[in-house]
């Protein structure tokens, strides 16, 4: 048996599709645009490949883009003004800070100054207690994304078992949640977790973000499971000198052979993460304006 390939890649550029019309219907219907600013503290190469993806996309779905760029020694105090600045503007609907951020500043401290209703990113603490409460706020991208991915493929995951590896904040923690209001029975499972393999074969979705190459194996896996690769380790090309190459916490050969459907690292659960930094910026642009939020595009 060969699992079946999760196209992330084809699931965002649709999503993007119903984004781009729902944003038209709001242009045509209400004079509203949807906006997202972004702010880059910094020069990190990495971190400006993808603010200029974020200002890509955000503009071929139609919606405003906003980018700030602060030097790398910008003061906490200036930074937040830029910040209450934002909050204010009835034409910003979704605000993010692109991690990391220079030593001098705080990354939780910049999060809890954005006005929750506008953290597209769903890292505020608020946020999170939203999500844990069952109640309707804004969930982080990437899980929104595997989510989403995994209505897609399984359907109904009533009473299914799923094993999330990896306890972070950002993703481990509500993607458990998200897994939860889905009725699935959780485990969360991470580095300390005894007989982790074991644990892992008992999941019918096997969730993994621990940033380990190639660490869950075919034996992880329980025959015909659906498996969500969230890792990215970035090695040395073996055949290519001076290139690299992505691997996922994964090792997608063998458990190809094993699962029943699979995400490919790259091109699985990456395009779902500014597709849904996107929704959540609809969906919150909506919220603002009272207006009915689009459907499929929250958790």
């Amino acid at each position: 048996m060969t699992a079946q390939i999760i196209d992330g890649k084809a699931f965002a550029a649709n999503l993007r599709g119903q984004i781009a019309d729902h944003v038209a219907r709001l242009k045509a219907d209400h004079g509203i645009t949807p906006g997202l600013a972004v702010v880059l503290v910094g020069e990190d190469p990495a971190s400006e490949v993808y603010v200029a993806a974020k200002h890509r996309q955000t503009v071929e779905v139609g919606m405003a883009s906003f980018e700030h760029k602060l030097p790398a020694d910008v003061s906490e105090a200036d930074l937040f003004a830029l910040i209450d600045q934002l909050n204010a503007d009835p034409n910003v609907h979704g605000i993010l800070c692109q991690f990391p951020v220079p030593d001098h500043l705080n990354e939780r401290s910049v999060v809890a100054r954005i006005d929750p209703s506008k953290d597209v990113d769903g890292l505020s603490v608020v946020n999170a207690g939203l999500l844990a409460s069952g109640e309707k706020g804004l969930v982080s991208c990437t899980p929104l994304g595997c989510l989403m991915l995994l209505r897609d493929q399984v359907g109904a995951m009533s009473g299914m078992e799923a094993v999330v590896i990896g306890r972070s904040n950002l993703f481990g923690k509500p993607m458990a949640q998200l897994l939860l209001q889905e009725n699935c029975t959780v485990t969360i499972a991470h580095s300390r977790t005894k007989e982790l393999a074991g644990v892992c074969r008992r999941a019918d979705i096997l969730v993994a973000a621990v940033g380990r190459a190639e660490m869950v194996k075919a034996d992880w896996v329980k025959p015909g499971a659906t498996v969500i690769d969230v890792g990215i380790t970035r090695i040395p090309h073996p055949e290519k000198p001076g290139k690299t190459k992505l691997l996922g916490d994964v090792d997608f050969a063998e458990v190809s052979e094993v699962a029943g459907a699979i995400t490919p690292v790259p091109g699985g659960v990456g395009p779902m993460t500014i597709a849904c930094l996107l929704a959540n910026t609809l969906t919150a642009c909506c919220r603002a304006h009272g207006l009915a939020e689009p459907e499929g595009l929250t958790a």
